[in-house]
Parts: C-alpha cells; structure tokens; sequence
C-alpha cells in the first residue's frame, strides 16, 4: 500500500468524516457501473463505534480513523451507502491501517522533536477547515460527533495533523526535490524508455458477420462494407467521417466517432496495417478484411518510429523521478519509525 503525505486537504477528509475481434472491441463504459455494482453484492456498510483497531506506542487508534483513512483509500465507496467491495475489503483495510498508525508515529517523532506549531497558522489552518462546511449547523454537528463538542479538541486534531504535514515535509518532501541536470542524467541513461514505436492514428467503419459465419453472411457482410465505402470515401474530414461511423458502423468504436487513437503499429491486424502504409493522412482505404469483420480505415495521422527529445519528456520525467524518490523516503521513514515502537493490532 502507498504510504502517502499529510496535508491541509488529507486533513479535512481525516477529520470528516456473439464476441467480435479484438480489432473491433473495446471496453463499454456501462459494464464497468454494472460489474462495480455486482461486486459490492454482499459486503456491508462498515459502522465505526470508537472501538480501538491499534495502538501506537499506547495511543489508541479507532475505528473511526481507520474508516476515514478506508474512504480517502476508495471514496467510490461513499457511493455505496459506506460499504466496501467484498474481495477488496481486506485490502483496502489492511492498508489503511498501516497508513493511520504511519501518521501516528510521524507525529510521536515530531513531538519528540519538540517541533511547534505557531499560533496564528493553526488559527488559519482552524478558519480554512471550518470553511469546508456549508454552514454552522453542519460544524456543530462535526463538532459534536467528532470532538465532544470541543474545540480545544479540533484544534489538538489540527495541530496535529499540521505537524505530520512539517515533518513530513522536512523528511520527504525537501529531499526528494529532482534537478533538471539529475533528470538529464536520468533520460540518457535510460533511452529505451523514451523510443516511441511507429503508429498510426485511424478511424474505421466496419460490417460485421457472425462469429461462426456461413458463406453467405460473410458475402452480406462484405457487401455492405461495399455499400459503405461509396458514403465513406464521399466524406470530406475526420468529422464526416466519424458521424459517418456513428450512424452505420457496427463495430463497438462507432461510439467514439470510429476513432481508435494512436495505436502502435505492432498491435495493427496485418491486413490493416499493409492498407494504412500505402495511404496519406485524411485517405480512407478499401474494404479490409480481418477475420469476420470488413472494415474501411481513414488514416488521420502516421508517426514514424522516434526518440523522444528531453525538452519533450523534461515535466513529466521531473515529476515521475520526484514521485519515486516521495516514495522510497516514505518506505524508508515508516520503516525507520516502526523499528523499536510497540504497535499492538486489535483483532
């Protein structure tokens, strides 16, 4: 489990609470909701009571924390009336444990370290938390639940949350900081992950027989595709074309205007791939034949097989390497914290 920051904003969600071709397939968004929903099938809203889950070198942790931490891990959950897909649970559970007994000892360190908090930032940390709520009643409801009705309590919550947020910044973020010459370094060393293969940007149209197809539903297939070609090869831009797809295509990309993107040159159907190499950009192709599906393609766009430049890669490979290097500090903090303290996990 990722083992992330504290801040301002982790503090607020802490305290409140017939198949075709793979060539012709893609994922429906729609079955994604139903199958989600399939899996939440049997497991049950998780009520917090205050019961201890851990303790931390004789702090308590409860049930609430490690909800809260469970909900910033998976907020589709809230969705679900509180509840947890089953076969995740554990999971999910598990590592929300680690994350809020992680926080807990980065605080112990901090008090360790007599690090403070300056009266006027925990005033305005206090006056940005108290924003997040629409109105009085519903902090006065938060503050009941959650702090006894005491602000002394939610400002003890915000200080110390403030402080895993400092120290958290002293021990990872400031060292984990990446140079453009250190990025530089990087991108030489590593050329292989900046060679981009040859691809082909296209469109298609496409008449679909039966998985098993007899002759004579290939034939219909095939003269359809036929029939298609005339009103495809009249279109003038991608635009024409793609509503074109929408209206006749059978096909599963029809949904996207027939466009499938950027595909990599190997992942191209052979057949596919010998038409797109004799075209130009904004050319549509004959009726190509793969499997049961014929299919016309309107090349967009050919990119030839290239290296990445730096000046191309230098943001992104900036935040990539500050990334690994949060996370290997973070790995090496935990594992520093928990060497020596006495943490008993409640069954």
């Amino acid at each position: 489990m990722r083992i992330r920051a504290a801040s301002l904003t982790v503090v607020v969600l802490v305290l409140l609470v017939g198949v075709a071709p793979v060539w012709a397939q893609k994922p429906n968004p729609s079955h994604t909701r139903s199958d989600a929903n399939k899996a939440f099938t049997g497991s049950a809203s998780i009520v917090p009571t205050g019961r201890t889950v851990a303790l931390v070198n004789g702090a308590a942790l409860t049930d609430r924390d490690l909800l809260r931490e469970m909900f910033a891990i998976f907020p589709y959950a809230r969705q679900h009336n509180g509840s947890f897909p089953k076969a995740m649970e554990p999971d999910i559970r598990r590592g929300a444990l680690k994350m809020i007994e992680f926080e807990e000892l980065v605080y112990q360190d901090a008090v360790r370290r007599k690090m403070t908090v300056s009266p006027a930032r925990l005033n305005n940390a206090e006056a940005e938390f108290r924003q997040q709520f629409p109105n009085r009643q519903m902090y006065q409801t938060y503050l009941k639940t959650e702090c006894k009705g005491s602000p002394r309590i939610l400002r003890g919550k915000i200080r110390r949350a403030l402080l895993i947020e400092d120290l958290l910044k002293i021990e990872i973020t400031d060292k984990a900081a990446v140079s453009v010459a250190q990025a530089k370094a990087w991108y030489e060393k590593h050329p292989q992950e900046f060679r981009m293969p040859e691809s082909y940007a296209v469109q298609t149209i496409s008449a679909m027989a039966p998985a098993k197809a007899t002759p004579a539903q290939l034939e219909a297939a095939r003269q359809r595709a036929e029939s298609d070609l005339v009103r495809a090869r009249a279109t003038k831009n991608y635009e024409q074309f793609g509503l074109l797809a929408q209206s006749i295509s059978e096909d599963d990309y029809r949904v996207m205007m027939g466009d499938h993107g950027m595909v990599d040159a190997a992942k191209l159907p052979a057949q596919i791939l010998a038409a797109v190499r004799k075209m130009q950009p904004g050319q549509v192709s004959g009726v190509v034949q793969v499997e049961q599906v014929f299919t016309i393609v309107r090349l967009n766009k050919h990119v030839p097989a290239h290296m990445k430049t730096f000046a191309e890669v230098k943001g992104a490979l900036l935040q990539q390497l500050l990334s690994q290097n949060e996370e290997r500090l973070r790995v090496e903090l935990n594992r520093r914290l928990r060497k020596g303290a006495k943490i008993v996990e409640e069954p």
